[in-house]
């Protein structure tokens, strides 16, 4: 399928989804998979069905540096299990916008590049507003509960990383020392939580301008 005939049928789907509260959207998938290029790609044509979008990334949720690597830099259990700060996600942002939420929610908590805290004011959502939250790691089973749709991306790693190393200056060798934190720690992830049989939908990424719907639950 095109890409943006892709984007239409989600946008369709998506904006069907009908909830008493802001509708939650995870786009998972490994890193380089494209997951924040689908979310940003989706915000115009949700914008176009009437519907407020608020996007937000996992990557406003890290752990500090010394939570991230308590189990050493190259660790890809610590990778894995200790990236993310899941409690200040839910409390600030996921539960909030959920069923009985109080609607004032905050998109990012923390910045990695600064190791800081970031102060910004809480903003009020429309009850009818539409979540798009992007980032690895996403159907852990901690998470599952909050998402009323959920897309993984899916392309093998022979592909991903390449893609990554190039928006990341990184090796593009799967093999390489510094790529096997990442690389393990993702592996991890798809053995232990089965994100392809959890999403909602999932979509064959591989070829960027050509995805394909492969699974739809």
């Amino acid at each position: 399928m095109e890409r943006p005939a892709l984007l239409e049928v989600l946008a369709d789907t998506i904006a069907g989804v009908k909830r008493p509260h802001p509708v939650r959207v995870a786009i998972d998938g490994v890193d380089g998979v494209g997951k924040t290029t689908l979310a940003d790609a989706l915000v115009d044509p949700l914008r176009r069905r009437g519907r407020f979008v608020i996007r937000a990334s996992v990557d406003g949720f890290h752990n500090p540096r010394t939570v991230r690597y308590r189990m050493g830099r190259s660790s890809p259990e610590g990778y894995f299990r200790d990236s993310f700060n899941y409690e200040a996600l839910t409390a600030s942002l996921l539960g909030p916008l959920g069923p009985g939420g109080s609607l004032l929610y905050r998109r990012v908590v923390f910045d990695y590049r600064t190791e800081s805290e970031v102060a910004i004011t809480s903003e009020l959502a429309p009850p009818d507003s539409m979540l798009l939250f992007d980032g690895i790691f996403l159907h852990r089973p901690e998470l599952r509960p909050y998402w009323d749709f959920s897309i993984f991306l899916d392309a093998p790693f022979e592909v991903t990383v390449p893609r990554a190393a190039l928006r990341d200056g990184s090796s593009t060798d799967l093999n390489a020392a510094e790529n096997r934190r990442y690389l393990e720690g993702q592996k991890l992830y798809l053995k232990q939580c089965q994100p392809r049989r959890a999403a909602t939908i999932v979509i064959n990424n591989e070829d960027l301008m050509s995805p394909e719907i492969a699974d739809f639950a």
